[in-house]
């Protein structure tokens, strides 16, 4: 089949990709020409974990295009997705600017009949929206269908080849059997796709997301009750997620959720609830919650110093929002940074792949270090915020040896609170004593 990606980000650039690996051609319109040059010479722009091999592969196939002209996209593709940017407006609501501006141009554009596919996070009514948009203009026949992505920054690539569930929001007959037959390949093992209304594909993207963030939010509440009674919130999570209705996912506490999807997608919905005179009571304390706890041990550390941070030297461990990412929109470790160098605290900080966009934002705030043990050096302490998997066994007698005093503020519960002090350490976690 013959398919045309406008938008060329996250979510655009893993779709396009892997509906090339299964045999279509597919064209990826964007406006950054310098962009577009990138990956015409085989370079992906982003960090994600197996989408370098796909991409390369399908660029050498000629089955994954790149183009700065959306009149080209849209004489190549019968169906044509829109993954554009839905930023965080000013009050919180889902900014569609990008979307219904591309619309126009499509309804302006288009000679034949297409299906245009939501793939960006988008409000409930926006199919009917970008239906009317181009409607304005078009002289023939199109489908306007909601097909919100479900995919973790991580694990695009396996969470698009093999989706748990494909949602399909379409009231046409003939597009829902062109986006079934587009998406066959990738269900073959029988993981359902479900085909609903718009308004209800819409609100589902929504819906999961701010669940998980509520779960998320839930155990984090836990496991700060934990260190006021002394329980231990590993035991806790444990206990709760053998439940089957429960389950043992998204309970793992710490410093808050951040990224591109949960914090912008909550705050969507709670705003778009406003607007129909509806209060999403859990969602103003996911909020609330998730933003006080991305600093929760920032009040620790000012203990541990005494109250005095200026010219403390402090290592952080983990920039990124989440691991086998470079993305650190919303990251705790920002906010936790903000704070450290609000109090006059010095930080040399590292991570795997995120110090270019981190780099970009505090310039020469902070020091960047080359390796996660060259940051400890002549450090006072080691702050961890994100959960790489390097930093999960590390080297414990140089990280003392660095280390001015054997004191580890761990904000994602890597280590054995046990282990840790028999190996000599202070370790102040989350929710555990």
């Amino acid at each position: 089949m013959k398919i045309t990606v406008v938008g060329t980000g996250y979510v655009g650039l893993v779709t396009g990709t892997c509906l090339a690996e299964t045999g279509n051609e597919v064209v990826c319109v964007d406006i950054d020409k310098e962009k577009v040059d990138t990956m015409r010479n085989g370079t992906v722009p982003i960090y994600e974990p197996h989408l370098d091999v796909l991409f390369e592969r399908n660029i050498e196939a000629n089955r994954l295009q790149f183009t700065t002209s959306l009149d080209e996209g849209l004489e190549h593709g019968q169906i044509v997705f829109l993954a554009l940017p839905t930023p965080e407006d000013e009050d919180g609501s889902a900014d569609l600017s990008y979307v219904l501006n591309v619309a126009e141009e499509i309804g302006q554009k288009i000679k034949t009949y297409k299906v245009i596919v939501d793939k960006s996070t988008v409000p409930v009514g926006t199919a009917e929206k970008v239906k009317a948009v181009i409607a304005e203009n078009a002289s023939c026949d199109f489908d306007v269908v909601s097909n919100p992505e479900f995919l973790r920054e991580g694990f695009a690539v396996d969470d698009f080849l093999k989706p748990e569930r494909i949602v399909i929001g379409s009231s046409s007959e003939k597009a829902t059997q062109l986006m079934q037959k587009l998406y066959a390949p990738f269900v073959r093992s029988g993981n359902p796709i479900i085909v609903m209304d718009e308004k209800s594909a819409e609100l589902t993207k929504y819906a999961a997301n701010s669940f998980l963030a509520t779960k998320i939010t839930f155990m984090n509440e836990i496991a700060n009750y934990c260190e006021k009674v002394g329980a231990d919130v590993d035991k806790v999570r444990a206990g709760m997620g053998t439940d089957s209705r429960i389950g043992k996912r998204f309970l793992f506490p710490g410093i808050g959720y951040g990224g591109s999807c949960f914090p912008k997608d909550v705050k969507a919905l709670q705003k778009a609830g406003k607007n129909e005179n509806y209060d999403f009571k859990i969602l103003n304390s996911v909020i609330e919650v998730n933003k006080n706890q991305k600093t929760i041990l920032l009040p620790k550390i000012e203990d541990y110093f005494k109250g005095d941070l200026q010219g403390k030297q402090i290592a952080i461990w983990g920039l990124a929002f989440k691991p086998e990412t470079d993305d650190v929109r919303e990251a705790p470790a920002i906010d936790m940074m903000n704070g450290l160098l609000g109090k006059g605290a010095k930080l040399t900080v590292f991570d795997p792949e995120a110090m270019p966009n981190i780099q970009k934002q505090f310039g020469d705030k902070l020091n960047y270090a080359d390796s996660m043990y060259e940051a400890l050096e002549g450090a006072e302490i080691l702050l961890i915020c994100t959960e790489w998997s390097i930093f999960r066994t590390p080297d414990f007698s140089r990280i003392k040896h660095e280390l001015k005093n054997p004191t580890i503020f761990d904000g994602r519960n890597l280590y054995n609170v046990d282990d840790l002090k028999k190996e000599g350490f202070k370790y102040i976690s989350i929710g555990r004593n």
